[in-house]
């Protein structure tokens, strides 16, 4: 019986192969030198911008569809971008203007009431679609790598170009109840620009907390119907806090009120009866500084937890 005995393999060849062992430092600088990066990590800050930047024609086209799509459903289609604010508008002057008799002591009523209705409009229709900026597009966010700032961003431009949309309507309400154009109109699109900017902050904070704590999205209505009270859409502001009824604090934080600053600001512009003595003191700066805080202070806010989106 003849037995079989296998070689023994040569000294220079290893029975298995195994990958070389790097150190982690070795491993970063191997990633640095070739360009590599870790996935989902959060850019620098110049990095983001300059991204978001590049993202700037993804942003317009993106709000541009999300505008032409949120009525294509309905048999009047865009007309209801008008429609909607306008309807508001007339049942607010029946409830508050003829039931609850706010338009005495307030001249033009209907254009100041239209006014406050289609500028707070903007405000609370960007911040309500900057809380489902990412729930609401989870599936983009999980599938393709982007500044994810650019989605609030984009739902913020799209109500601005709804607001733009609408203020023909607007334009034509104020000529038929005797405002014609005035230089005092040019204002406008200052107060609308430092709206826009306060708007898209806001909407950037709110998309962040939204994301981590979907329950906020519920909360929002309830919110910003309190806020729309407090910000004088349906009566004068002035006219409440003439007198000593109201707390000094009280009236300051009413006064200071960024969405009632931003609409007596347009009504300032658009309305003749609207004189600046009832505008709170020092208003465009007021109106500046909540552009600012607001506007730097949401996109940073946003950045800060840019790798978390989408996770979970």
């Amino acid at each position: 019986m003849v037995s079989q005995t296998t070689a023994p393999a040569p000294a220079d060849v290893p029975l298995s192969a195994s990958p070389p062992v790097h150190a982690p430092g070795e491993l970063a600088a191997l990633a640095a030198r070739h360009g590599l990066t870790v996935s989902g990590a959060r850019p620098t800050l110049p990095v983001y911008v300059r991204q978001l930047w590049g993202r700037r024609h993804f942003i317009t086209a993106f709000a541009t569809a999300k505008l032409t799509a949120q009525y294509s459903q309905a048999k009047l289609g865009q007309i209801w971008q008008i429609m909607t604010p306008l309807l508001n508008a007339t049942v607010y002057y029946f409830i508050f203007g003829v039931l609850m008799q706010t338009k005495h002591g307030v001249p033009d009523y209907v254009p100041f009431l239209v006014t406050g209705v289609f500028i707070w409009t903007f405000t609370s229709s960007s911040i309500t679609a900057g809380t489902r900026a990412i729930s609401g597009n989870i599936g983009l966010v999980r599938a393709l790598h982007f500044p994810r700032a650019s989605l609030p961003i984009a739902l913020a431009l799209q109500q601005l170009q709804q607001l733009l949309f609408s203020l023909g309507a607007l334009v034509l309400i104020m000529l038929a109840f005797g405002q014609y154009p005035h230089v005092s109109w040019l204002l406008a699109v200052p107060a609308l620009a430092l709206q826009a900017v306060f708007n898209t902050g806001v909407s950037m904070a709110f998309a962040r907390l939204a994301a981590r704590t979907p329950d906020i999205a519920q909360l929002m209505p309830f919110i910003l119907r309190t806020w729309m009270y407090a910000s004088g859409v349906m009566w004068s502001l002035d006219t409440s806090l003439a007198g000593n009824r109201v707390p000094h604090l009280a009236k300051l934080a009413l006064e200071i009120n960024p969405a009632a600053v931003y609409i007596d600001l347009m009504r300032f512009a658009l309305i003749d009866s609207f004189h600046g003595s009832q505008l709170p003191p020092h208003v465009w700066a007021v109106a500046a500084g909540w552009a600012l805080v607001c506007g730097v202070g949401g996109f940073l806010y946003f950045w800060q937890a840019e790798e978390s989106y989408g996770r979970g």
